[in-house]
């Protein structure tokens, strides 16, 4: 009887089929938890995130950490390892274009190109413009409105996104330049969607590494982010399709 009752649990459990791990750019993690749910949900596959900057990313599947898929905040990076080996070439797409927004939990505030030319504010976050395409599209918009040399002093530098975005949160800096994603569902505070011609676009792109390559796992991934169901959930956070 032990033995029937232990075979129908063991039928009952979940079964997955496989399993890819995922290096995610930090812009993306809440959407990219919606979509590895779902998918898991679909397939049976376990889907295990990564979250971090996309330089930082790069340089460790260069250096062989083993990501089977990657999903970039730009398109230079999987670029890049593709044309080292790293990555299969011909699985690059670009999944998403990115937002940017200059954001602060004081309604008061009122983030905006205004608020940054008074210069009434003691701390600006942005990411790390060497690691992050976020950062790298922050400084080109304070450079396109002639405020960058002005706000200079007071930039606190995240090492991803998520910590340019941990610094506003937390008070740590007034203001801060911030994906639109991460703060799509926030409540509250000030908000200013910078417009796209103030910096270069943020063309994020997917590719599957080398690893993955035998994987049906991660080649099922990646064809379910093609899906209408996944573009739904990224359209949803704010990010443009196609």
């Amino acid at each position: 009887m032990k033995g029937l009752v232990a075979l129908l649990a063991l039928l009952a459990a979940p079964v997955h089929a496989g399993e890819v791990k995922v290096a995610v750019a930090a812009n993306f993690t809440e959407p990219a938890k919606e979509i590895a749910a779902a998918y898991e949900k679909a397939s049976g596959d376990r889907v295990t995130l990564s979250f971090g900057s996309s330089g930082a990313f790069a340089t460790q599947i260069a250096n062989g950490a083993p990501f089977e898929v990657f999903l970039s905040a730009d398109a230079e990076r999987p670029a890049v390892l593709a044309m080292g080996g790293q990555g299969v070439a011909g699985n690059r797409f670009t999944y998403a274009t990115g937002r940017l927004a200059l954001y602060s939990t004081k309604a008061v505030l009122a983030a905006s190109p205004s608020a940054l030319a008074k210069g009434a504010y003691a701390k600006l976050s942005i990411a790390d413009p060497k690691a992050a395409p976020y950062g790298q599209a922050a400084v080109e918009t304070l450079k396109a409105l002639r405020l960058y040399d002005a706000a200079a002093p007071k930039i606190v530098r995240g090492a991803s996104i998520a910590q340019a975005y941990q610094f506003v949160a937390s008070g740590a800096a007034d203001l801060g330049f911030v994906a639109l994603s991460q703060i799509v569902t926030v409540p509250g505070g000030s908000r200013w969607i910078v417009p796209e011609k103030y910096h270069s676009p943020i063309t994020q792109d997917a590719i599957l590494l080398k690893t993955g390559v035998a994987n049906p796992a991660a080649t099922g991934f990646l064809r379910f982010l093609k899906s209408a169901r996944a573009k739904a959930i990224i359209n949803r956070y704010g990010y443009k399709i196609g």
